[in-house]
């Protein structure tokens, strides 16, 4: 089985370290090729505007200077010797839960790869509190990954679909098991934006220091996290409102 690993924290990034571990566990065959620097909350981004350069740190780790899109084409095209059999992208830094996951990069390296029609699987490991650094945890990802990536390389999925995987911030001991759930959604009215000053003066807006309100509906990754259990939930590219198609096609008949 040949794998690619990416990410969208960086080739350093010690969650690609994780990644790559409990890639290891199923194939030797692993190419890595990811973002030469941290590209969180990127989403979708493909750069058009500029070139993106390649780079090679050995003979199956590269770099992109890019988004995590760009490093999963990149990685297809110009990296791998032959299309790869699965897309790992993580394990991120931080949790990509309910809508958080439309400006993930993490999971929008997973997009690319489902759109090429290439089993894609996006893994994130929550961590407790802010201002962590590079002191957050990936022990319950360490332990609980092989567990939980076993079944989604042989369950059949449909075509444009990939699956998203959070990790609760709990040791591996303490993590209750694993549930497949639907996306949640958080309450963005109660985001915040932090202002601040730079030493010249100049003013300067921080998004998301602080953690946006959600409700805990039942059966959605929100819930599994805030229970200790690890979230799995199949994600589709078609984001179509079908029930809404009917009364939209009415408003244009003529």
């Amino acid at each position: 089985m040949r794998i690619l690993l990416t990410n969208d924290d960086g080739i350093h990034a010690p969650g690609l370290r994780v990644l790559e571990g409990i890639a290891r566990q199923f194939s030797d065959d692993i190419w890595i090729c990811a973002p030469d620097e941290e590209q969180s909350g990127m989403g979708h981004a493909l750069t058009l505007a500029r070139p993106v350069r390649l780079r090679k740190h050995d003979d199956r780790r590269f770099s992109v200077t890019g988004t995590p899109t760009d490093a999963v084409t990149m990685g297809m095209r110009k990296v791998m010797d032959a299309q790869p059999d699965v897309i790992l992208s993580g394990v991120n830094r931080g949790a990509n839960l309910a809508d958080d996951i439309t400006y993930s990069g993490t999971v929008s390296a997973a997009i690319e790869g489902a759109l090429a029609g290439i089993r894609s699987i996006a893994l994130s490991q929550v961590y407790a509190k802010e201002g962590m650094g590079a002191d957050v945890p990936f022990s319950a990802a360490i332990e609980w990954g092989a567990k939980v990536l076993a079944p989604l390389l042989d369950t059949p999925l449909p075509q444009r679909t990939l699956v998203n995987v959070n990790f609760p911030p709990l040791p591996p001991a303490e993590v209750k098991g694993i549930r497949a759930v639907r996306q949640g959604f958080h309450d963005y009215s109660r985001g915040t934006v932090v202002e601040g000053r730079d030493p010249r003066g100049f003013k300067y807006y921080w998004f998301g220091l602080e953690a946006i309100e959600h409700t805990l509906d039942h059966g959605t990754d929100l819930e599994a996290i805030d229970e200790g259990y690890i979230s799995v939930t199949p994600l589709q590219l078609d984001l179509t409102h079908h029930s809404s198609l009917g009364a939209l096609a009415d408003r244009f008949t003529s």
